[in-house]
């Protein structure tokens, strides 16, 4: 089927309208709205399946809603989501389905692509998975010496290391601690240098993730184990040490892989998509298949959420609608996203990747240059550590920077009344952000200040507010919750690529400086040869020549 061309949004009338409502409303303050409404809570915020979306404290009324859902169908929304789900090839420029949805399918669901039914060569690939974590984590499988695995270290970088690292660190509850999880994805060679330097070769097992098995950060840091392998065991059988997750053979088993360990995924899936393949091997292995069928659970039953409620009841194109008035209707350049979780630290990252990977596009679908803003920059660390680095510039700063906040209500860890404090700071940072602190406040406050002295401290005790927020409140991170904020997230850069017209499944702008990088590498090792890049490059180059010392 052919994919329709984007229809100009931009020139639609609901996006001029969009463009008059924020005109006439951006004065709003949203503390007056809260004023003057005791039910608006009750009106902008969803609940689902035990996860709360709380979006009333934002720049928004019913009216800015209203416009925005009839934004959503005028780019067609209802149709791009069919698209996907039924295994169209919306990835048109490289000609390819977006079916990451159907790797949470259950077993007994049908999906045809290409005439053939996906589904049973899914649950094969995560049987294959099963049975050999289980041999793992029961200290059944038996390195070199006949020992058995007690560390385990992915090999990978982007999806296939973000997205499996996220989800193993905000699951360390539930992991068995017999069984230790590593992730090495930097070409700096201090990254795999010092996790080697913790490990013992008979007892290490680890895994190779390239779809193509071609990535060259993977595949240098893939050949600096293998060396360190062989040179501390005198092994060059590396087949009960190395296994893969790609969807090339022939370089699997050419490295010296043993075809039998080697898991397969297709094109189909994107690497920023892929922890719920087996991209998640090192998941698996730190929490068991039961539980990562759990978030696979959680995954599908947040799909069936987006695919089937209405605009108005749906919390990913909630999400995303309330993120486009703000990145392209008001100009917002930045998103920050807070996990109150520990566990959660890294989610930042990966959404920032999903996002920013997905979304930072300056040409529609079709190669059509866009004349608005598109993707947002993403960014974000966790909380409480983040009130004490970047909170000042939300509070007092010049830029809007709208925030999502996300909090279990419980946690694995009670020490003390450490999680109510944690909690606490968090409802109090979205208050703070929304209401500010006005001028009778701070008086009341420098009540017993007079003259120069007050004149002074009066301005800089003043906080805005009026800054947007969501809130998304998780009973406990478990599996099945994960899952679903995961899915939420990606179903969420989904819809806004929709509206923007973009194709959020290609990343060729990834691809650019790795061509050149291929070029430089070269250079650098060749003293003489001559250069034709800029005078800056050329420089540098020359620079590193003079200053390298070589191992």
């Amino acid at each position: 089927m052919t994919i329709p061309r984007h229809n100009d949004i931009n020139a639609s009338p609901v996006w001029a309208k969009l463009h008059q409502h924020q005109r006439a409303t951006r004065h709003m303050h949203m503390r007056e709205l809260f004023d003057t409404d005791s039910r608006r809570f009750d009106k902008f915020s969803l609940e689902f399946d035990g996860l709360l979306l709380d979006y009333s404290k934002n720049r928004l009324t019913e009216r800015t809603l209203s416009l925005l859902f009839e934004l959503a169908e005028a780019a067609d929304l209802t149709g791009w989501m069919d698209r996907m789900r039924s295994g169209e090839r919306i990835n048109i420029s490289e000609n390819r389905a977006v079916l990451h949805t159907a790797l949470r399918l259950p077993e007994s669901a049908s999906l045809m692509v290409d005439g053939r039914n996906v589904v049973p060569e899914v649950h094969a690939v995560l049987r294959a998975m099963k049975q050999f974590t289980d041999t793992v984590r029961a200290g059944a499988w038996y390195g070199i010496e006949g020992r058995p695995v007690t560390d385990v270290v992915n090999l990978g970088i982007g999806g296939s290391d973000l997205g499996p690292q996220v989800v193993t660190e905000a699951l360390a509850p539930y992991a068995t601690p017999d069984l230790r999880i590593h992730f090495v994805s930097n070409v700096d060679g201090q990254d795999i240098a010092r996790t080697l330097a913790r490990l013992q070769p008979e007892t290490t097992l680890f895994i190779v993730a390239s779809k193509s098995f071609t990535t060259p950060e993977t595949l240098l840091n893939a050949e600096a184990a293998k060396k360190w392998f062989v040179k501390r065991t005198g092994q060059g059988d590396i087949r009960r040490h190395f296994v893969a997750v790609s969807a090339n053979p022939e370089a699997v088993e050419a490295f010296g892989i043993d075809p039998a360990n080697r898991f397969t995924f297709w094109d189909w899936v994107g690497g920023r998509y892929s922890v719920w393949s087996a991209i998640g091997l090192p998941v698996m292995m730190a929490v068991g298949y039961e539980r990562f069928c759990q978030l696979l659970d959680g995954a599908h039953t947040m799909d069936n959420h987006f695919f089937g409620a209405s605009f108005t009841r749906n919390m990913p194109v909630i999400l995303a609608l309330i993120g486009v008035w703000y990145n392209t209707f008001y100009g917002a350049h930045t998103h920050a996203i807070m996990p109150y979780d520990h566990g959660l630290r890294r989610l930042p990252a990966h959404i920032q990747q999903l996002d920013m990977e997905s979304n930072g596009k300056r040409v529609g679908r079709h190669g059509e240059r866009l004349d608005f803003d598109t993707g947002p920059v993403i960014w974000g660390e966790e909380g409480v550590n983040s009130q004490h680095a970047f909170f000042q510039l939300l509070h007092q700063g010049t830029r809007l920077v709208p925030c999502d906040f996300i909090v279990p209500m419980n946690t694995h860890y009670p020490v003390d009344h450490q999680h109510a404090v944690l909690v606490a700071n968090c409802f109090a940072q979205s208050e703070a952000l929304m209401r500010g602190k006005g001028e009778a406040e701070v008086l009341a406050e420098l009540a017993h200040l007079t003259g120069d002295e007050l004149d002074m401290l009066l301005p800089q005790k003043l906080f805005p507010g009026n800054q947007p927020s969501n809130t998304l409140a998780l009973d406990r991170v478990t599996p099945r919750t994960l899952g679903m904020l995961l899915a939420l997230y990606e179903h969420r850069v989904f819809v806004q690529g929709v509206i923007w017209g973009i194709n959020s499944f290609d990343q060729w702008g990834v691809e650019y400086g790795k061509q050149l990088a291929r070029r430089i590498l070269p250079e650098l090792k060749a003293p003489d040869q001559a250069l034709a890049h800029d005078s800056s490059t050329n420089g540098l180059i020359r620079h590193f020549r003079r200053q390298y010392h070589a191992d």
